[in-house]
C-alpha cells in the first residue's frame, strides 16, 4: 500500500520565527501570540495612568509641593512619556526591532516604577508628614528625595514610550495581511487593542486609585510595579510563538536623509523637466520593487533638489541622492503638519482634567453616602465618555452624517477632529464657570482661608467637563489617527502613529509652559493659580485656556479647508490609490 504523501509545511515569505527560520503559519503567530502582546498592553496602561492619575494629590500632599509645581510635573512626566515614543519607535525600526524593545522598555518600566514604591515605603524619601490645616507648617520635599522621585517617574516615562512604539506593531505583525483570513483578524485585534487599553484605564482610575487614596501609596505602587512584570513575563512566555520581521529602517532617516541631500545641493538648478530627476525607475531592479513611483507635485520644490544627479560626486549614497519618489513622501508628512500643529492644544485642554480637576475634586464633596469617591477616580467619567461616544458615533451620528453629507464615512476625519476641538472649547467654557460657583460657596461658608476644608458642594459639578472632555477625546483620537494612517505614505506608517502621539506629548508640556507663564506673571499679589485654589483665579487660567482654543479654533478651519486628501490628488492625477500606495510588501 502506498504511503500518504507528507503535506508540506506553509512557511510565510516575509516572517522568521525566534531562530531566524521562515516561520510556519500553522505554529506562528494568530490570536495566541496576540493575546501575549495585549496582556503586557493592559499592564502599561493599567501602570502608568495608575500614577499619573492620582499623582497630583501625592506631590501636594505627600511631597508638599505647589499646586502649579504639581500640575507641570504631572504634564511633563506624562509629555515625556508620549514624546519618548519617536525614540523608542526608531530604536525599534533601526536597532533592535520590535520584539527586543517591548522587552528592553518594559523592563525599564518595571525597575521605574520599583523605585517609586520603594520612594513611599521609605521614610527618609519622602518629607515628614504635617497638619494640612496649616500648610506653612508643612516642610516641602528635599534636593535628594526629588531627585530619587524625578528618577523614578523618567525612568517609568522612558519604558512607557518605547513600549507603547511597538505593542501595536508588533501585534499586527503576527497576522498575514495576505491571507483574507489572517487579514480580518489583524482588525479584530485592533479593536480589542483599543478594549484592552480601556480595560487598563477602568482598573486604574478605580481600583488602583481607591488604594492608593485608602491603602496607601506603597500598596497602589506596589500593584503598578507586580502588573509590569506580569505583563513583561506574559510576553517573554510567547517568544517561541512569535512571527518576526526584517528591520526596515526608521522613515525619520528617510526624511532627514532628503533634506540634507537637498541642502547639500541648494545652488543647483532644478531641471524644468521632474523626469531627468532620480526616481525609482533608476535604481537597481532589486530595489524597484520595494516602492511604486508616485507623481510629481509643484509644493516644496526646494526638496526636489534631493533628486538631482550631482556628476561631481563620485560615491552615491542616500544622504546625497534621494529617489524623487522618497521626496514626495517627505512632502506628504509636511503637508499634514499644520493640521498636526493645530490638535496639539486640545491635549493641553485635556491635561487639565489629570491636574487641576483632581486638585478641585480634594476640595469638595465627595461622599456617596458613607463611601468616599477618590478625587483622582472622577476620570472614570472619560473613559465613560469615550465608550459611549464610539457606539452613538457609529450608529446614530455617522448614517445621518452620510445621507448629510453624502460621505460614505459618515463625517471625515477633519470633521471629527473639529467636532473634538468644538467640544474641547465648551467644556473649559463649563469648567470656569463651575470654578466660580466652587468659589462662591467657598467664601459663603467662610472656607477661602482653608484649604484642608471640605466644601460643601458636590463633586459631581466636575463631571460634565470630564464628560465633554472625554467626548471631545474620542472624536478627537480616531479622527486623528485615521488621518495620520490614511494621509502618511505607506513605507512610513510606522510614524503614523508617533506623529499623533507626539501631539499628546506637545500638548502636556504646552500646559506646563502655559501653568509656569500664568504663575509667574499673575505673582503673589493676585495669583490665578495658589497652593490654596480657593484664594485663587483658576476660571481665568480656564477662560484662557476656552480662548486659545477659540483661536486654535478658527486656524485649524482654514488649514482643513486647504487640505487635499491623498486619495482626491492621487485622482486628480488619474492615479489609483493601490497603484500609487503599493510599497514595502
Amino acid at each position: 500500500m502506498a504511503s500518504l504523501p507528507i503535506t508540506q509545511v506553509k512557511t510565510l515569505p516575509d516572517a522568521w520565527d525566534y531562530k531566524g527560520r521562515p516561520a510556519e503559519r500553522s505554529k506562528s503567530g494568530g490570536w495566541l501570540s496576540a493575546a501575549m502582546i495585549l496582556g503586557v498592553e493592559a499592564c502599561e496602561r493599567l501602570t502608568t495612568l495608575g500614577i499619573a492619575v492620582n499623582l497630583v494629590t501625592y506631590l501636594t500632599g505627600t511631597m508638599h509641593l505647589g499646586n502649579a509645581t504639581s500640575a507641570n510635573t504631572v504634564t511633563n512626566f506624562l509629555g515625556t512619556s508620549f514624546m519618548l515614543c519617536l525614540l523608542g519607535g526608531f530604536i525599534a525600526d533601526t536597532f533592535l526591532g520590535r520584539y527586543l524593545t517591548i522587552g528592553i522598555f518594559a523592563t525599564v518600566q518595571a525597575t521605574g516604577v520599583t523605585i517609586l514604591t520603594i520612594s513611599t515605603v521609605v521614610p527618609s524619601l519622602r518629607p515628614p508628614k504635617c497638619n494640612m490645616d496649616h500648610p506653612e507648617t508643612c516642610t516641602p520635599a528635599t534636593g535628594i528625595q526629588l531627585t530619587i522621585l524625578y528618577l523614578a517617574l523618567y525612568l517609568t516615562a522612558l519604558g512607557t514610550g518605547g513600549l507603547k512604539s511597538s505593542v501595536s506593531g508588533f501585534g499586527s505583525d503576527q497576522f498575514d495581511d495576505s491571507d483574507p483570513e489572517e487579514k480580518s483578524q489583524m482588525t479584530n485585534f485592533f479593536n480589542w487593542f483599543y478594549f484592552f487599553i480601556n480595560i487598563g484605564s477602568l482598573g486604574s482610575v478605580t481600583i488602583l486609585v481607591y488604594i492608593q487614596d485608602n491603602l496607601g501609596r506603597e500598596w497602589g505602587y506596589g500593584i503598578c510595579a507586580c502588573a509590569i512584570v506580569i505583563g513583561l513575563v506574559a510576553f517573554l512566555s510567547g517568544t517561541r510563538r512569535y512571527r518576526f520581521k526584517k528591520l526596515v529602517g526608521s522613515p525619520l532617516t528617510q526624511i532627514a536623509t532628503v533634506f540634507v541631500s537637498a541642502w547639500k545641493k541648494r545652488k543647483m538648478e532644478l531641471p524644468s523637466d521632474p523626469s531627468l530627476l532620480f526616481n525609482v525607475d533608476d535604481v537597481a531592479e532589486g530595489l524597484k520593487k520595494m516602492k511604486q513611483k508616485l507623481p510629481h507635485s509643484k509644493q516644496f520644490r526646494y526638496l526636489d533638489r534631493a533628486a538631482i544627479k550631482d556628476p561631481s560626486v563620485t560615491e552615491t549614497n542616500k544622504w546625497n541622492l534621494a529617489t524623487l519618489t522618497d521626496v514626495e513622501e517627505v512632502k506628504m508628512v509636511l503637508r499634514m503638519l499644520p493640521i498636526w500643529a493645530t490638535t496639539i492644544i486640545f491635549w493641553t485642554v485635556y491635561a487639565q482634567m489629570t491636574t487641576f480637576s483632581v486638585s478641585q475634586a480634594t476640595t469638595m464633596n465627595r461622599h456617596i453616602g458613607t463611601f468616599e469617591i477618590p478625587s483622582g477616580s472622577l476620570t472614570l467619567f472619560f473613559v465613560i465618555a469615550i465608550l459611549g461616544t464610539v457606539p452613538i458615533y457609529d450608529y446614530l451620528i455617522a448614517p445621518i452624517a452620510r445621507k448629510a453629507l453624502k460621505n460614505p464615512q459618515g463625517l471625515t476625519p477633519l470633521q471629527r477632529i473639529g467636532v473634538g476641538l468644538v467640544l474641547s472649547i465648551i467644556a473649559m467654557i463649563i469648567a470656569a464657570l463651575t470654578e466660580i460657583k466652587r468659589l462662591r460657596v467657598a467664601s459663603s461658608h467662610g472656607l477661602t482661608n482653608n484649604q484642608a476644608a471640605t466644601i460643601p458642594m458636590t463633586v459631581f459639578w466636575l463631571v460634565p467637563q470630564f464628560l465633554i472632555v472625554g467626548a471631545g477625546e474620542a472624536f478627537t483620537y480616531t479622527g486623528q489617527l485615521d488621518f495620520f494612517l490614511r494621509e502618511c505614505p505607506k513605507g512610513m506608517k510606522t510614524m503614523s502613529t508617533g506623529l499623533f502621539l507626539s501631539t499628546l506629548a506637545l500638548g502636556f508640556f504646552v500646559s506646563s509652559l502655559l501653568v509656569s507663564i500664568v504663575h509667574k506673571v499673575t505673582g503673589n499679589h493676585k495669583p490665578w493659580l495658589p497652593d490654596n485654589l480657593n484664594q485663587g483665579r483658576l476660571y481665568d487660567f480656564y477662560w484662557l485656556l476656552a480662548i486659545l482654543s477659540c483661536l486654535n479654533l478658527i486656524v485649524f478651519v482654514v488649514c482643513a479647508k486647504g487640505y487635499v486628501y491623498k486619495e482626491k490628488r492621487f485622482a486628480d492625477e488619474g492615479i489609483e490609490m493601490e497603484e500609487a500606495e503599493a510599497a514595502f510588501h
